[in-house]
């Protein structure tokens, strides 16, 4: 054993032409380190905010727009920067995001996008570069600050523990519902982006009283009890509603619809053998028949599956209602017309049934920017001008 150490050894150290080999790998090593150094310390100076708004094309566009957001100056005094958002943090991704940057050092040098007329007509492109790597990592740049885990559920807003509690469930995508919170939207996206807005302002307006029917402008939380404690489900868009007490801040609404009785029987369908979803409720709402009032049974020819007729009365919070449901046609028409024809000729409403639009609808969902709440209220829309409502149906 020590033989062969030492002839290990004096071949480490046995001269080469001018140098041993022991000098050579020690110089290959320490030249290594220094190597790595400077690609290292490099590679940081690129991944700061300084570096990124280094061109005028980030300084004054989309740079302008972070600092009148809350990622820019809040209670808080947390600050997102340009790399904090828009480059992977961990090694691999962050060299591969590196590689595809390439092509923004190419359009900075030939001015792709160096005027600001230039910027705005290609933001749509650079938008959905973004929007395609945050939904395939599920937003992970966002969630290195943001985790549901860590949420004060007690303390948001019921629509927002609603929605929030949902996307925890399935640990969703950040942007699926966040997209412009700290840049300005496409100027083809702002009808989607302003629509669910502009709606809820409307329903301010509205006054309740009992025996009136209502409709939802986004996705509401309902409960089992007037306190409002117990959760009973949610309340889709553009669904329609009867008020049948009014108790303060809350109402109770009676909905009346079709659901299948295979499984627990959550979804509450608009009219029997048509998918134009009215309600989701709880599992225990859904199996409570203090709740739930069930009649007739039918079987649909098409499906073989057994529906129920049924009539559920849940509680909610006043708001986000509007008694009649052209308020809310009239916002949907303009985003489905300005966001669909972006791409091709979007078909007519009634060029569909309406069990058909939902499969059609989602093709069109990855070419489109719409959040949570208007993508159910355009795809209510093109169901309730379907062939199914319309005479001139295809």
């Amino acid at each position: 054993m020590m033989s062969f150490i030492k002839k290990l050894w004096g071949t480490f150290w046995r001269p080469a032409v001018h140098i041993s080999l022991g000098i050579l790998t020690l110089g290959g090593f320490v030249a290594g380190v220094i190597f790595w150094g400077g690609f290292n310390t490099a590679l940081e100076i690129t991944n700061t905010e300084k570096f990124c708004i280094g061109c005028h094309e980030m300084k004054d566009n989309v740079y302008e727009e972070l600092q009148t957001t809350v990622h820019w100056s809040n209670n808080a005094g947390v600050r997102a920067t340009c790399p904090d958002c828009h480059v992977p943090h961990n090694w691999t991704d962050k060299i591969a995001r590196k590689m595809q940057a390439s092509k923004e050092v190419f359009g900075a040098i030939f001015g792709t996008i160096d005027t600001r007329e230039k910027f705005l007509a290609k933001r749509g492109e650079l938008a959905q570069h973004e929007w395609e790597r945050f939904a395939s990592n599920g937003s992970l740049e966002c969630k290195n600050c943001h985790q549901y885990e860590s949420m004060k559920w007690e303390e948001m807003s019921t629509l927002a523990q609603s929605q929030m509690k949902q996307a925890a469930e399935k640990d969703q995508s950040c942007l699926d519902c966040h997209k412009g919170i700290a840049h300005n939207l496409p100027d083809n996206m702002d009808a989607s982006g302003g629509m669910v807005s502009q709606l809820v302002s409307k329903s301010q307006n509205t006054s309740y009283t009992e025996g009136n029917n209502y409709f939802s402008v986004r996705y509401l939380p309902m409960y089992e009890d007037e306190a409002l404690t117990q959760s009973g489900g949610e309340l889709n868009p553009a669904s329609e509603v009867k008020v049948v007490a009014v108790k303060g801040d809350a109402i109770q609404v009676e909905i009346n619809g079709w659901r299948k009785t295979k499984g627990f029987g959550r979804v509450i369908s608009e009219d029997f053998g048509m998918n134009i979803p009215t309600a989701a409720l709880s599992k225990d709402a859904a199996q409570n028949d203090m709740l739930v009032q069930k009649f007739e049974e039918k079987e649909d020819d098409l499906t073989g599956l057994p529906w129920q007729r049924v009539t559920v009365k849940l509680w909610m919070p006043k708001g986000s209602l509007v008694d009649n449901v052209d308020v809310i046609w009239s916002e949907t028409r303009p985003a489905y017309t300005t966001n669909c024809s972006v791409c091709h000729t979007q078909p007519a409403e009634n060029h569909f049934d309406a069990n058909t639009w939902p499969g059609m609808f989602n093709g069109m969902l990855a070419f489109v920017n719409l959040d949570r709440d208007s993508e159910a209220l355009v795809l209510k829309y093109l169901q309730k001008h379907s062939s199914d409502f319309s005479d001139s149906g295809h």
